[in-house]
Formats: structure tokens, sequence, C-alpha cells
């Protein structure tokens, strides 16, 4: 079993568009495992993908199970300014809870990496909803961010270059395109 690296640097984990559009400097990036949550539409988007009248969705670790996805790893010297940069990036509504988890990179080494999981007593969490309700939901939906369904399909598109396969993603990707 491979030992928990020591901190001479910082790791952030993402699930979502983190992966396509991080929007901070790093060191290296790699793929990653997180146990004990998983990758879900599960938050209704009032900024960055919808608005309050027209909520879109966007992902959020639930519960259970585990997810694949990218782990950053951020020099010491741009910590603050990387924490600063998600913070605002990630809670402007405090949908996401701010939380440092256990990741296994690829190369079978164990960091502890920041991510942000849903916040499932907050108001904008939707939960596990049926395909035909997201579907609804994203294509009708646009933020500042851009329009709900270029989110989603970048985020499928690139875990799929990563060969990380979410089925669930997938299907909901090819419904998108029709």
């Amino acid at each position: 079993m491979s030992e928990i690296k020591q901190r001479s640097s910082y790791w952030v984990f993402g699930y979502g568009s983190l992966i396509w559009r991080p929007g901070f400097s790093y060191i290296s990036s790699m793929k990653g495992q997180l146990l004990g949550a998983h990758r879900c539409l599960c938050i209704y988007s009032h900024h960055h993908r919808g608005t309050k009248d027209n909520p879109g969705l966007v992902f959020g670790l639930r519960r259970g199970g585990s997810c694949h996805g990218k782990a950053f790893q951020i020099a010491e010297k741009n910590w603050l300014k990387t924490l600063d940069y998600l913070r605002e990036r990630e809670q402007v509504s405090s949908v996401y809870k701010e939380a440092v988890r256990l990741i296994k990179l690829e190369n079978g080494e164990k960091i502890y990496a920041l991510t942000y999981l849903a916040d499932q007593n907050h108001i904008q969490y939707a939960g596990e909803l049926a395909i035909e309700e997201q579907l609804r939901l994203i294509k009708g939906a646009r933020g500042i961010g851009g329009d709900n369904i270029e989110y989603v399909q970048n985020t499928a598109s690139h875990l799929k270059q990563m060969n990380i396969i979410d089925k669930k993603l997938e299907q909901l990707s090819v419904l998108l395109s029709k």
C-alpha cells in the first residue's frame, strides 16, 4: 500500500468543469479517484449555467460510490490565490461544501485534495432527478458561464478523453445531441 504524500504542494480534485476549465495555475495533473462520493447532476444552477427563473443543472458530489476525475497539484506559493479563486467560483451560493478528501492517483499515490461536495440541505440541491427532468432543465438553461448543454457535453467529452466511463453522463450527452 502506498504512503499518503506529504504536503510540499497542495491538491485540488475536479470532477466537472474544473477538469476542462480549471482557471488556476498548477504544477501537474493526473487522473484520480475519490471514494465515498459520486458525480451527479444534482445541483440547480442559478448563476453559472442557469438563472433563478430558469435553473440549469450542474455536477456535485453525492454520498456513496466513487468518482474518477482529475487531481491538480498546486505549488505552495500559489495555494492561497488558488483557494481564493475556487471559493469565488464554487461558492457563489454556498451550495457546495469545501472538503479535503483522500484521492488515489492514477500512479498509485494517495494524496489529500480540496474538493467541493453538494450540500444536500441547500435549497439548490436537486437530488437524483429522472433523466427526462434533467434533459428538460439542461436544454432550456443558460447562465453567465454559458449554455447548460455545453457544460454537460464538455464534461462528458473530457471524461471520455481521459478514459473515464460515466454511463449516465454518456447517455445524457447523446440525448442532448438530438
